[in-house]
């Protein structure tokens, strides 16, 4: 919770988790393109009339949906902001968003918070057998610490450069909660037999200090039945049937 009552937004909470669609390129070209075409849209409106405001626009459309009766300012809100527009484009990215999910088009709203739920569990248990549906595979894979492999040096470079190629290779162990977790668990899945919070911190630029988050991580997907353990420090990946 935020002040008060407030709610307040935790991008690791909300955003990370949140089992997106895996849509076919297509879909996500069209999807792209109407989302510009909205975005685009917004942009004109509010330039056209510089006092028009995104929340005006939106409670406007909100009155729209819900068949309410319009008072004079929503009337100026709707006709300068072409709300009207602005739902049917919403209504087409919503039914293309739909479509990426595999979804009928009518649900309603506590029908597509169940399908969520229901598909966040999937994914979560999809991601203790390996298998990770990145959003944004290049960037998402560097912060979870997959980085590219070492390339070869040549025979005739020294010690020295092999040493510090190698420590440029390492990737940051990162900072975000669902990346850790995510690296921590591809250190599990890829290693031989139980490895400790040192043998996994050892393959991050940060090295002996990363070993504590190491530590909680590994602890964290234990209790989760990711992971087990039979002294709290050596630790084995625990693939879901």
């Amino acid at each position: 919770m935020g002040v008060g009552n407030d709610s307040r937004y935790i991008k690791t909470r909300s955003f990370d988790p949140f089992p997106f669609p895996d849509a076919t390129e297509p879909l996500k070209a069209d999807i792209r393109a109407v989302a510009e075409e909205l975005d685009a849209f917004r942009k004109a409106r509010q330039a056209e009339h510089p006092r028009l405001t995104l929340t005006q626009m939106y409670n406007v459309l909100e009155k729209l949906k819900a068949g309410a009766p319009l008072e004079a300012e929503d009337t100026r809100i709707r006709d300068e902001g072409l709300v009207l527009i602005l739902k049917e484009l919403h209504e087409r990215l919503d039914a293309l968003v739909f479509d990426a999910y595999g979804w009928p088009r009518d649900l309603t709203d506590e029908e597509i918070i169940t399908r969520l739920v229901a598909l966040n569990k999937e994914r979560a248990r999809e991601e203790a057998r390996g298998l990770i549906r990145w959003l944004r595979p290049d960037y998402q894979k560097a912060r979870a610490g997959l980085a590219a492999p070492v390339q070869p040096v040549a025979a005739q470079d020294s010690m020295a450069l092999v040493v510090e190629a190698a420590r440029e290779q390492k990737p940051q162990f990162p900072a975000g909660e669902v990346e850790r977790t995510a690296a921590v668990m591809a250190a599990l899945a890829n290693a031989a037999g139980p490895v400790d919070a040192a043998s996994i911190a050892s393959g991050f630029r940060q090295g002996k200090r990363a070993e504590p988050q190491v530590q909680a991580t590994l602890a964290s997907l234990a209790r989760m039945g990711f992971a087990s353990s039979r002294d709290g420090r050596s630790f084995m990946f625990r693939r879901v049937a």
